[in-house]
């Protein structure tokens, strides 16, 4: 990647994978260009998304993309529209022979393509700066006030350091990260007034310092709205999920007074995914976080609220009148209440665990630190989707991936797509009848006992990541008397608390529960909260959408 020295302007990136051609566009673009512009260039599609990234956590700014059609393993199309994801307000170039002109014209309206240049594009006084002069009137014209990045100053072992990132990141809060033992690392503490006892410290992009933030009130520092604007709603969505994020967009979208209440992060586990291949018209897959933040975007541009940092705590019923109430003893109400709570993964119960965790020891794919493991020896537990996924993800860089499964397979609960990629790839392995017995390391893990459920044999290996997913537990204990749940803490609804076809207890209505509906008229539920749901992101996002058809008619009713 060649790049101009000076940082405060604005950038133009092109990617092409025929190095000729690669040299020749940013030489064109450089003459004409490289006195107000950074001219940034790439020779492939995951290298230039990589640019883009680093790019916009430097908070700079992106004018125009030029990327070629033809290239291998992600066309210039895939190309864009992910780079859509990074850069929103950024102008879009696609560069095609005479031969691809209508998959260009088809970009114009899949990934909103500014542009296509035929090749070659000589002489480019006549047909290249003409084009990209009108692309960064039009990108002047419009709002690219330069993006607010944070700085987080931290240790690698440190628990809560690895939460504030993961935290950021899964906001799609830019920042920068500076390891306290580096020179700007102490530079900034220093500035602070920090003698780096107390990690991570945070300064926002206003200057402010935060020492240990905890969430809310990094949440409210980086602009994260976690106030409600108004006292009821027509709906209140709990969760942020895949469910939750359908619902808050059907509501929002159809009329309804929408709010989401999110403890969080927007997008649960899926949010965390690296890759989901299996989601309906993303035939190259998406990532959790480019999904989520187009179903954020996609809800807040209709209307919706959306809440961060917000606990449940409990709900009440009075009358037609539903009371969310949060830890802080604030409270909201509304007609109706969708409860998309998703489920957190479950601790996994070994010695040594508890001290471990978020120093070497992850729930979750905290993609945060997949930087981290270039090189070293991954382990991951669990033979989910997830699992999988997060697998795959990290084998690009680490030295090699173990997959540990108690059962004797991945059939049983990993889809056979991602079964087939695990297979092939070369350096992850799977240890099936495997599981972690304890873990070890005094600031950070160091190794793990891992025993043979049959044979009851223990090995120890030598280990400084592990990424558990093993299973999935509800967050629903504060409905506890107040909704119909399951033994599992599984929210019933529907069909599913009438298998004898009388109606729940206390139902006082002379109708039945609707599907989605639980045994509290108005309560529904979406997503993996459900009990007996598929737990997977197209059929939260699916019942999400029903959940609110069946408000509407609860409204229209009551």
């Amino acid at each position: 990647m060649a790049q101009a020295a000076n940082p405060a302007r604005t950038v133009i990136l092109t990617v092409d994978d025929d190095p000729g051609v690669s040299r020749a566009v940013a030489r064109d673009l450089r003459r004409r260009y490289g006195e107000a512009h950074r001219i940034v260039r790439a020779e492939s599609g995951d290298a230039a998304m990589d640019a883009l990234r680093e790019l916009k956590l430097r908070g700079d700014q992106v004018a125009v993309i030029l990327a070629d059609y033809r290239m291998p393993q992600m066309n210039g199309i895939e190309f864009l529209e992910q780079a859509l994801d990074v850069y929103p307000g950024a102008r879009r170039v696609l560069l095609t022979a005479y031969a691809d002109t209508n998959a260009a014209i088809d970009a114009i309206n899949v990934i909103d393509l500014d542009h296509y240049l035929l090749k070659p594009w000589d002489p480019p006084e006549e047909k290249l700066y003409p084009v990209v002069d009108d692309l960064l009137d039009a990108w002047r014209a419009s709002d690219y006030r330069p993006v607010a990045t944070c700085k987080v100053v931290g240790h690698r072992w440190s628990a809560r350091t690895s939460g504030v990132r993961e935290f950021l990141a899964r906001n799609q809060v830019p920042y920068r990260w500076y390891s306290s033992d580096t020179p700007e690392g102490q530079r900034l503490l220093s500035a602070a007034g920090q003698d780096g006892e107390r990690l991570p410290l945070v300064i926002t992009p206003d200057g402010t310092p935060l020492v240990e933030p905890e969430d809310p009130d990094l949440a409210a520092h980086v602009g994260l709205a976690t106030t409600p604007t108004e006292e009821f709603y027509d709906l209140v969505v709990i969760g942020g999920g895949p469910a939750g994020l359908g619902a808050a967009v059907y509501g929002a979208s159809e009329g309804l007074r929408t709010v989401l209440v999110e403890r969080s992060a927007t997008g649960g586990q899926a949010g965390q995914s690296s890759r989901i291949e299996n989601y309906l018209g993303f035939p190259d897959g998406v990532s959790g976080a480019q999904l989520t933040d187009r179903a954020r975007r996609q809800a807040s541009k209709f209307g919706a609220e959306i809440l961060t940092t917000r606990e449940v705590t409990g709900l009440e019923v009075t009358g037609a009148s539903r009371t969310i109430r949060f830890s802080d003893g604030s409270a909201i109400a509304a007609h109706s209440v969708i409860l998309a709570t998703g489920v957190s993964y479950r601790q996994l119960a070994a010695p040594g665990l508890d001290d471990l965790t978020g120093c070497g020891v992850f729930y979750g794919s905290a993609l945060t630190e997949a930087a981290a493991c270039q090189g070293h020896d991954v382990y991951i537990v669990g033979g989910a989707n997830s699992a999988g996924q997060a697998a795959m993800y990290l084998a690009r860089g680490a030295k090699s991936v173990t997959i540990l499964v108690r059962g004797s397979s991945l059939s049983a609960s990993m889809s056979h797509y991602l079964i087939r990629q695990i297979e092939d790839a070369p350096n992850i392995t799977v240890r099936t009848g495997t599981v972690v017995e304890a873990a070890h390391g005094s600031d950070h893990l160091e190794q793990l006992t891992l025993r043979d459920v049959v044979s009851g044999h223990t090995e120890l290996v030598d280990a400084q990541w592990m990424f558990v997913f093993i299973g999935a537990a509800p967050l629903t204990d504060w409905l506890e008397g107040t909704v119909l749940r399951d033994a599992r803490g599984f929210i019933m609804a529907g069909p599913d608390m009438t298998p004898d076809g009388q109606p729940p207890v206390g139902w006082e209505l002379d109708r039945p529960p609707y599907h989605l509906e639980t045994n509290v008229p108005g309560v529904f539920v979406a997503g993996d909260a459900r009990a007996e749901s598929a737990k997977r992101v197209a059929s939260a996002v699916g019942e999400g959408a029903m959940a609110v058809m069946l408000v509407h008619r609860y409204l229209e009713q009551s």
